[in-house]
């Protein structure tokens, strides 16, 4: 199985990398357990025990090293890169 840079098969990558163009001008609800799939979202509702705790675009959650999606993120970096 060929994978990209970003740990996950070439076909799933070309979907992230055309997600927006799929959706168009409509609204989609993306539900991930791998955070590197979400890097293309234009905001992300992070979610702990039932409740939401974060807002942001992928940039901003990663700037608050104290949150959840940070935290997250830097336990799945090894599969990342």
């Amino acid at each position: 199985m060929r994978r990209t840079g970003y740990g996950f098969p070439v076909a799933e990558y070309e979907i992230y990398s055309k997600f927006n163009e799929i959706v168009g001008d409509r609204t989609a609800v993306y539900i991930i357990h791998r955070l590197s799939s979400c890097r293309f979202c234009d905001e992300i509702l992070v979610f702990h025990e039932g409740k939401m705790i974060q807002q942001g675009s992928h940039e901003e959650l990663l700037a608050k090293p104290e949150g959840k999606y940070a935290q997250l993120w830097d336990a799945q970096a090894k599969y990342y890169t």
